[in-house]
């Protein structure tokens, strides 16, 4: 069960990053405040480095990684182009960003509460995607 759950949980935090990177690749573009921009880049490293870590360590296990429902992000990428497309401001970058960190920090949380047999080291990475995905949360929220 510990290496089942384990599995599982670094299979969705690997999940939640790369949803994450999404999201931020699409709005970037949108940006017009240069430290807003800054904020969101280096958020988006932090992701791809936690991206990394997690695939090698998915490598480890002999598991593979598992690609974003292609309903969810197409629902996601829906949502950002309609808000951008109807008041395409840093506002609602920030705005999307908020809503798209709280939902990782649910989601997260729920798989970490799913998977408890989960060993420590996959839920390190899993409490750094909560801790980054507050971080998100605190610089982006001057621009709402």
């Amino acid at each position: 069960m510990v290496k089942e759950d384990t599995v599982k949980l670094l299979r969705e935090c690997n999940l939640g990053i790369k949803m994450g990177i999404g999201s931020l690749n699409d709005v970037l573009d949108k940006v017009e405040n240069k430290d807003l921009e800054d904020k969101l880049k280096k958020s988006r490293n932090e992701h791809e480095d936690l991206e990394t870590e997690t695939q090698m360590l998915l490598n480890r296990y002999g598991d593979e990684e598992k690609q974003p429902n292609i309903m969810a992000k197409g629902m996601s990428w829906i949502k950002t182009n309609v808000m951008l497309g109807i008041d395409e401001s840093d506002k609602t970058v920030a705005g999307l960003i908020t809503d798209g960190c709280n939902m990782g920090i649910k989601t997260i949380n729920g798989y970490l509460n799913e998977y408890s047999e989960a060993d420590e080291k996959i839920k390190d990475i899993a409490y750094k995607i909560i801790d980054l995905e507050n971080t998100l949360l605190e610089n982006v929220k001057e621009y709402l």
